[in-house]
C-alpha cells in the first residue's frame, strides 16, 4: 500500500528564512516557466515540454548560483513537472468538454509546497539516526528539526515540504506501506451520512457532527471584516490575512481529526461497512441559476451547502477508505437513490414516507424509526446485496 506521513516541523528562525527562500524561488521557477510556454506558442506556434525546460535548468542554476544555484536541482524539476502535470489536465479538461482552466500564474500566497523526488537527493529524512529528536535535511536549509509522533513504514519515496500560515510541515509518500489488519468481530453496518449527525448507523447510532465552522463562524466574520479596513499591501493587512488563515486552518485541522477518529471507531468494530456513493459536488452546487431563469429556494440550498461541506462528507470517506484497506475490512458504495424513502420493513417507496427531516413513517405499513437509521438499514440491506451477487458471479 501507498501511505503518507506529515509532521510539524520545528525550524529556527533562521531555517525559517530560508525555508521560505526556497518556496519563493521554487514560485518564480513555475511562473518563469509557464511565461516561456506561454510566449513560445503566441510568438512562434511552438509547444515547449518538461524535458525541455528541465535540460535548460543546469544554465539558470549557473547563471544564478546564489538563487536557484543553491536549491536541489532534483526539487527544481519536480518544480517543472508540476507545470507539466498541470498542463496535461487542462487539455484533458478540454478534450472532455468541461471548463478547461487555462494554467495560471502563482502569485506569493498560492504556492505552498516543495516536493523531492527522493530521498537521498537534496533531501535525507532521519538525517542524524544516533540522535535522540528526528532531523530531516533540505539541501540549501540543514537539518531541521521534527515533530514525529508515529512511526514511518514502508519505504520512502518522496518528501515535501509544505507551509500551512505560520506552521511548516513535512510529508513522507511511502511504498510498500505493510497492512495491519485488525482482528474480525463479525458485524456489519450500514452507514448514513447526514448533517444532524455526521453519521447514522443501521444499529440506531448517531455519531456527532460538531460543526466545527459554524462554531468558529463569528471569529471568523469579526477577522474578516478586519482585514476588508485594511490597505492592501500594508503591514496591518498581512496580519490580518494570516489571523484569517490560521482560523480556516484550525476548521480545517478539527473536521480532519473528526474524521480520524470517526473513522478508526467504525473501522474497529466492523468487519464490512456499507456507504453511499455520494456525488458531493453535485449535493452542493449552486442553486442561484441565471439571470433569466433563476433558482428556487436559494438561501435554503445555501445552507444545507454550507452544512454539507462543514460536515466534510468527502474528507470521511476518503479516511475511511484509507482507514479500512489498512485494518482488512471490507468497504462497499451502493447507489443513494431512494435509501431515504423506502421503507425498511415492507420496502414501501414513497415521497410521503419521510414525515420529517428526522421522522420516518411508513404510509403502507406504518412502520416508525428515525429516518437516518431506516436509510442506514437500506442501504445496509442493498450493500450485501450487491456483495453477494458479485460473489455468485
Amino acid at each position: 500500500m501507498r501511505r503518507s506521513y506529515r509532521f510539524l516541523l520545528r525550524p529556527t528562525s533562521k531555517q525559517a528564512v530560508a525555508l521560505s527562500a526556497c518556496l519563493e524561488d521554487h514560485r518564480q521557477l513555475y511562473n518563469a516557466a509557464l511565461e516561456h510556454r506561454r510566449t513560445a506558442y503566441a510568438r512562434a506556434g511552438l509547444t515547449v515540454r518538461y524535458g525541455d525546460q528541465s535540460a535548460e535548468l543546469r544554465d539558470i542554476r549557473t547563471a544564478d548560483p546564489d538563487g536557484q544555484g543553491r536549491w536541489s536541482f532534483s526539487s527544481q524539476q519536480a518544480t517543472l513537472r508540476r507545470l507539466d502535470k498541470t498542463f496535461a489536465a487542462f487539455f484533458r479538461r478540454l478534450r472532455e468538454g468541461r471548463t478547461p482552466g487555462f494554467p495560471r500564474f502563482k502569485g506569493r500566497g498560492w504556492f505552498h509546497m516543495v516536493e523531492w523526488p527522493k530521498d537521498g537527493d537534496g533531501c535525507r529524512w532521519d538525517s542524524q539516526p544516533d540522535h535522540p529528536t528526528t532531523f530531516v535535511r533540505l539541501q540549501g536549509v540543514g537539518h531541521v528539526r521534527v515533530h514525529q509522533h508515529r512511526a514511518v513504514r514502508g519505504r520512502i519515496k518522496t518528501i515535501s515540504v509544505k507551509r500551512e500560515g505560520v506552521r511548516w510541515y513535512v510529508i513522507l509518500a511511502c511504498d510498500e506501506v505493510p497492512a495491519r489488519p485488525l482482528p474480525a468481530t463479525g458485524e456489519v453496518v450500514g452507514l448514513d451520512l447526514g448533517v444532524a449527525s455526521l453519521v447514522s448507523t443501521s444499529d440506531g447510532e448517531h455519531l456527532a457532527n460538531p460543526r466545527h465552522f459554524a462554531a468558529s463562524a463569528d471569529r471568523l466574520a469579526v477577522a474578516q471584516r478586519d482585514l476588508a479596513r485594511k490597505k492592501r499591501g500594508s503591514t496591518r493587512r498581512r496580519k490580518a490575512v494570516a489571523r484569517v488563515s490560521a482560523l480556516y486552518a484550525k476548521v480545517r485541522r478539527q473536521r480532519l481529526d473528526t474524521a480520524h477518529k470517526t473513522a478508526l471507531r467504525l473501522v474497529r468494530g466492523y468487519d464490512i461497512l456499507v456507504h453511499e456513493d455520494l456525488r458531493i459536488a453535485n449535493l452542493t452546487r449552486s442553486a442561484s441559476g441565471t439571470v433569466g431563469q433563476p433558482g428556487h429556494n436559494v438561501a435554503q440550498k445555501a445552507g444545507l451547502t454550507r452544512s454539507i461541506l462543514d460536515a466534510s462528507w468527502g474528507v470521511f470517506l476518503t479516511i475511511l477508505t484509507h482507514k479500512a484497506e489498512s485494518a482488512g475490512r471490507e468497504l462497499i458504495a451502493v447507489e443513494p437513490r431512494n435509501t431515504s424513502r423506502t421503507c425498511a420493513r415492507c420496502r414501501h417507496c414513497a415521497k410521503e414516507n419521510r414525515s420529517s427531516q428526522a421522522e420516518f413513517r411508513c404510509t403502507a405499513c406504518g412502520h416508525s424509526a428515525h429516518a437516518d437509521v431506516n436509510a442506514a438499514v437500506n442501504i445496509l440491506r442493498a450493500g450485501l446485496a450487491l456483495r453477494k451477487a458479485a460473489e455468485a458471479a
